[in-house]
């Protein structure tokens, strides 16, 4: 495949920011996702401590794919919900600034009740927060994972256009029960992101551990091949299994995909 849309997480690469932007070049990677819960925080960085960041990404030539800001709670829990909002709206204006149009995140329990409580609070929540990414110009993109990919078409079906996007992560996929060739499919249009991660999946859903790509149960190039069909041309994360191993599996990943 060509290989010009693929992204790896920088704290993978390294501890420090410049060295991992280095590094990224050095294989071939043209964009890294930057996670704002570790020591990269929306609420603290400064306009210089941006500025400083474009001109790293510009010197080696890099790109941001994404900021990830996995909270513990969900967008249906009421609990320190108003602060899980606040700060998800900050992570959205840190992706604008630094050049990414996507924030990632689980978007927690989806109640299967289209009529309650916890229903109405989640698109409520989702359409406000979605609001404000469009006007900032970044788009909260959740995990198709553990969440179910026609759960999630159930949310999307009822927000407004845009409000909401999807990550497809494919391992986490398969080791739920779900097959990341039908997903998509189903989710053509939506797709923000896709973690091309392999699994092997276990005796049951929710079981399994995740692999090196290519080693796993995931139809890696039926996925490829289902992007391209559909045109969704968003940016493709590799994610190391083995963080002291991260430079050399993304190595690996890079040449199996260039062999497909």
């Amino acid at each position: 495949m060509e290989t010009s849309r693929i992204s790896a997480p920088a704290a993978s690469l390294a501890r420090d920011l410049r060295t991992a932007l280095r590094r990224a070049r050095d294989l071939g990677i043209r964009s890294v996702e930057l996670d704002a819960r570790g020591g990269l925080d929306p609420a603290a960085m400064s306009r210089t401590g941006i500025r400083q960041i474009r001109k790293w990404l510009g010197d080696e030539g890099v790109e941001v794919s994404a900021v990830s800001f996995r909270t513990r709670g969900g967008y249906a829990d009421a609990e320190r919900l108003e602060g899980r909002i606040a700060a998800t709206k900050q992570a959205l204006d840190l992706a604008h600034a630094l050049g990414a149009r996507v924030v990632l995140n689980h978007v927690g329990e989806i109640p299967p009740d289209s009529e309650g409580p916890r229903w109405r609070l989640l698109v409520d929540v989702l359409a406000d927060i979605g609001a404000w990414g469009h006007q900032v110009g970044a788009t909260l993109c959740v995990e198709a994972g553990r969440a179910a990919p026609d759960d999630l078409l159930r949310l999307l079906a009822v927000l407004p256009d845009g409000a909401l996007t999807c990550d497809l992560v494919t391992g986490a996929l398969v080791v739920h029960g779900h097959d990341p060739v039908a997903a998509v499919s189903g989710l053509a249009g939506h797709i923000g992101m896709v973690h091309l991660t392999d699994a092997v999946a276990g005796a049951f859903a929710g079981r399994g551990r995740a692999v090196e790509l290519g080693t796993g149960h995931v139809d890696v190039a039926g996925v490829l091949a289902a992007l391209e069909e559909r045109d969704e041309r968003a940016w493709i994360g590799l994610e190391p299994v083995e963080d002291r191993t991260a430079v050399a599996e993304l190595r690996a990943a890079l040449e199996f995909l260039n062999a497909l």
